[in-house]
């Protein structure tokens, strides 16, 4: 029985930054192409994301990736903390395709999960959900997928990621054409994602950040490997028709001025956010009621009168 299965669950989202039929093709071309020539920071954040799982002292029978795209976080995960079975899901069916050879897959978009409430003992996501519409309601449906006490970790690019290439764009399409239009992804920050994993019902929720700096020859091999990972621009109000040349060696120009390290390169910054969250249980830590004190915090300060000349 063939394990790649096909649900095409896409419905119109309320909130429209990003057009996923893009996102959708980006990954399709992608996982065409010379993928493992590109997937690189893909498999550096899995691996950095496995081992925050391997720190946790449970076994994860069976465990859920989603936006899997090729397969790397169930490949490097391979059988650690108990994992019996990893069902992998992406929004593109040729990612499926090839993340069948890592185990079960299937194409489903992360908007819409297929999953069974309470059915897994973990759920992952590695650098996928910064391309989401509806990022709460995408985590209501994971927290829902997951047992009771079942854990959630995911890594997606935030707030800096690519602080470089928005620079030097955005100058250079001022200096070329006077305006300006969207070209690089809007990411979210560290305030907006503790917000969102509390709201999605998580309980302890905890959310860290790096920074992963990548050198380059140029600016259009950074170019290459945006395009080659999938992670190329996809929001909706993008420019659709070909841009002016003379934008991006502007850009390339500004890029060599501003941001060579010693040795010549350019270096782009890429701000990778951890999310780690529990579904809710009696076992866990809860906090005290409110009002339910039983200690004044006056007890702990100091009454002036009380105070001898020589403490004075």
């Amino acid at each position: 029985m063939e394990n790649a299965i096909f649900a095409d669950n896409m419905t119109e989202n309320q909130i429209n930054i990003f057009d996923r039929q893009a996102v959708r093709r980006n990954r399709q071309r992608a996982a065409q192409g010379d993928w493992g020539r590109y997937d690189f920071l893909i498999r550096e954040v899995a691996e950095r994301l496995i081992d925050r799982i391997v720190d946790v002292k449970r076994d994860f029978p069976l465990t859920l990736d989603v936006g899997a795209r090729c397969g790397a976080v169930s490949e490097i995960l391979d059988g650690q903390r108990g994992v019996e079975c990893v069902v992998q899901c992406d929004l593109s069916e040729a990612m499926a395709k090839a993340a069948n050879a890592h185990g079960l897959a299937l194409a489903a978009d992360e908007e819409w999960l297929p999953f069974a409430e309470h059915t897994f003992d973990l759920a992952l996501s590695n650098i996928s959900l910064h391309w989401v519409n509806d990022l709460p309601g995408s985590l209501v449906q994971i927290r829902q997928a997951l047992k009771p006490d079942g854990l959630f970790l995911a890594t997606m690019f935030g707030g800096q990621t690519l602080q470089e290439l928005r620079d030097c764009i955005m100058q250079a399409e001022i200096d070329v054409t006077g305006g300006l239009s969207p070209r690089v992804s809007p990411y979210a920050d560290t305030n907006d994602l503790g917000g969102l994993m509390q709201r999605a019902g998580f309980g302890l929720p905890v959310v860290d950040s790096e920074y992963i700096t990548v050198t380059y020859d140029n600016m259009f091999k950074l170019l290459e490997d945006l395009r080659g990972m999938g992670e190329v621009n996809a929001v909706n109000e993008r420019v659709r028709h070909f841009s002016n040349r003379k934008i991006f060696m502007r850009a390339a120009e500004l890029y060599a001025e501003r941001y060579t390290n010693e040795e010549g390169r350019i270096f782009a910054t890429f701000h990778v956010f951890y999310l780690h969250g529990w579904a809710p249980h009696s076992s866990q830590q809860q906090p005290a009621a409110r009002g339910s004190g039983t200690t004044s915090l006056a007890d702990f300060l100091v009454d002036d009168k009380s105070l001898t000349e020589s403490e004075k």
